[in-house]
């Protein structure tokens, strides 16, 4: 029995790790993709920016994910705490990033720009 929960353990944290990879991964490719967009055009910063966080929210959907999935393996009420903290930190900033996306749409949309 040890031996089959240590393996799910192990499994649980492979698979939380390579969520936080991916979103790792996503955050540095569309950071540097749309900075070098940027640098080239210099202009339509709006789209820039609007297209730049809903990368950063996607990204901080694997990384909740991974969070998620490492709570399967908590043992000490202390782990629980912590994993709870960085769980709500992120889930705040990907609804402040999700709030600021449709505030910028509707900007755009009415035409009033930056």
């Amino acid at each position: 029995m040890e031996n089959y929960q240590a393996l799910l353990t192990a499994l649980f944290l492979f698979f939380s790790h390579l969520l936080e990879i991916y979103g790792a991964v996503v955050i540095i490719f569309s950071a540097t993709w749309f900075f070098r967009h940027f640098v080239r055009t210099s202009k339509d910063g709006q789209n820039i920016r609007l297209n730049l966080a809903r990368h950063l929210a996607f990204a901080l959907e694997f990384k909740l994910g991974g969070e998620i999935l490492r709570t399967v393996i908590v043992r000490t009420m202390d782990e629980i705490i912590f994993l709870g903290a960085i769980i709500v930190l992120r889930g705040a900033l990907a609804f402040l990033i999700h709030w600021e996306i449709r505030q910028d749409r509707a900007t755009v949309e009415d035409g009033r720009g930056p």
